[in-house]
């Protein structure tokens, strides 16, 4: 047993959702600094299903943004080993192939655990295993000019396929899955909020369970 599981009972669950391009993984990725070691996240993205079979680049055949493309059932069994107290291997997603690779990212049952996420309010089995639910609410232009730079940069793909699949089906799944989820939020995070006070507030509320 390592000396990260000797003293978890049950890691406190924080949810981090909202649209893409919204700033919830920033500020996930924020809190995870602040805390440091006693912290883990879990993206969403690696839960996606095997597409290489179906992915045709722009073509529209793979819609990356519905719920049917997340693994819901997976992320909830391994939440749920987390809250047990034991480790679990998460799969790894390989945007450039759009199939899970063969290598696991081991994560341990850390005093607090971070879930990323555009759709994971989507699901209540999901929505139950965590005990905080946090929803980053952003402009839409602001959210798909943040999009389309990460395809681009991070992901090599072309810009005018990013903006069809923005508006096929980018933006149809945020109006009717992802906005709908924020009414399960205890807290909505708005542009008019102080940013570095929400971190403030949560990382010193989350380090008292460390």
């Amino acid at each position: 047993m390592t000396d990260s599981t000797k003293h978890v009972n049950r890691p406190f669950i924080l949810g981090v959702a909202g649209g893409s391009g919204s700033g919830k993984t920033y500020f996930a990725k924020d809190i995870q600094k602040k805390i440091g070691r006693d912290c883990a996240m879990i993206m969403q993205d690696n839960f996606y299903f095997d597409q290489s079979k179906k992915f045709d680049f722009d073509g529209g055949s793979v819609n990356f943004d519905h719920p049917s493309s997340i693994d819901a059932g997976l992320l909830v069994s391994h939440l749920k080993v987390l809250k047990s107290g034991k480790a679990i291997n998460i799969p790894t997603y390989d945007f450039k192939t759009h199939s899970r690779t063969s290598s696991h990212l081991l994560i341990e049952p850390k005093p607090v655990i971070i879930v990323d996420g555009i759709l994971i309010f989507h699901w209540k089995e999901v929505r139950d295993q965590f005990d905080d639910l946090i929803f980053f609410d952003t402009e839409e232009s602001l959210r798909y000019e943040r999009r389309l730079r990460r395809d681009v940069e991070e992901r090599g793909r072309e810009a005018e396929g990013v903006k069809n699949q923005i508006i096929k089906q980018v933006k149809p799944m945020h109006d009717e899955f992802v906005e709908p989820s924020r009414e399960y939020a205890n807290r909505v995070v708005t542009e008019k909020d102080d940013y570095q006070e929400l971190l403030d507030f949560y990382s010193k509320k989350l380090s008292k369970l460390c």
